[in-house]
């Protein structure tokens, strides 16, 4: 079952929620589509309506402005511990972002936690025992980096996660029909499947890689590539949901960097837990 459902007051403020995370209470996690507008700073857009957009969503989330939190992704897969000082960091501005990051978590309340996409994977991660999160950005480098069992690592060493306790949800993001590569980008991957293959030696590269029918190029699929690293890393499969939207499939809805020729907007991933 799809896990991000579209929540949508109108046209222009349109949300996916990760369902079934609202359960625990105060925490909200999910992904916005083009309806609510370019929610980035790097592509070009006017910063005034970027800084609009951020915060009608946090508008349609009932949360405060004020603890909107982001990074400067690099496509890399360090991870920042997010501390009480660090809330609002990159709010209004890049050069207030935290810088070099692809990860962030944090197990302070009040605290929203904010990433860009358009295409990428956003990747999240709640630990229900300790209250700790933590949001990610996998792009076909950060995979290979294994930014997820990163991520899973620093939950454990900063707040005494126990992985098997750790929920994990893999969102919308481009998908294997819609995912080209060439063999630059193949042969990494097929480096971290043989690695991966070493502690589960079921998995197959056809997991992840499909052909694509042109020679020297294959299809990716960097969600269940993903799902593979989180398994890695010691969470239970049950554990982990996956979205079935294609950011590559749905332009009308979500924008790609890849369908729209370079010239798209930003989505945004959120997670957040208000104090009781």
């Amino acid at each position: 079952m799809e896990p991000f459902l579209l929540n949508a007051k109108n046209d222009e403020s349109s949300l996916l929620m990760l369902e079934s995370w609202l359960e625990w209470s105060g925490v909200t996690a999910g992904f916005t589509t083009r309806h609510a507008g370019n929610t980035a700073l790097h592509v070009g857009n006017d910063p005034l309506n970027v800084l609009a957009n951020r915060n009608k969503v946090t508008e349609h989330l009932s949360w405060d402005y004020e603890a909107f939190t982001c990074a400067e992704q690099v496509h890399g897969h360090d991870v920042h511990v997010v501390k009480h000082e660090d809330a609002g960091r990159g709010r209004d501005g890049r050069l207030s972002a935290i810088q070099n990051t692809d990860a962030m978590i944090t197990n302070e309340p009040n605290v929203l936690l904010a990433m860009y996409f358009a295409d990428c994977v956003p990747l999240y991660f709640y630990d229900p025992h300790t209250e700790s999160m933590g949001l990610a950005h996998a792009g076909w480098k950060g995979s290979v980096a294994e930014i997820a069992v990163h991520t899973i690592a620093a939950m454990q060493a900063s707040y005494g996660s126990k992985p098997e306790h750790i929920l994990a949800a893999i969102g919308p993001s481009i998908d294997s029909c819609c995912y080209e590569v060439d063999e630059k980008v193949l042969g990494q991957v097929r480096l971290i499947i043989e690695s991966l293959r070493k502690g589960n030696p079921t998995i197959e590269a056809s997991d992840v890689i499909k052909p694509s029918g042109r020679e020297g190029h294959a299809r990716l699929d960097l969600k269940h590539l993903n799902r593979h690293l989180m398994i890695k890393a010691g969470i239970l499969p049950s554990h982990i949901e996956i979205s079935s939207w294609c950011t590559g499939c749905r332009t009308d809805l979500l924008f790609s960097h890849r369908k729209e020729n370079g010239a798209a907007g930003r989505m945004m991933s959120w997670l957040g837990r208000k104090s009781r």
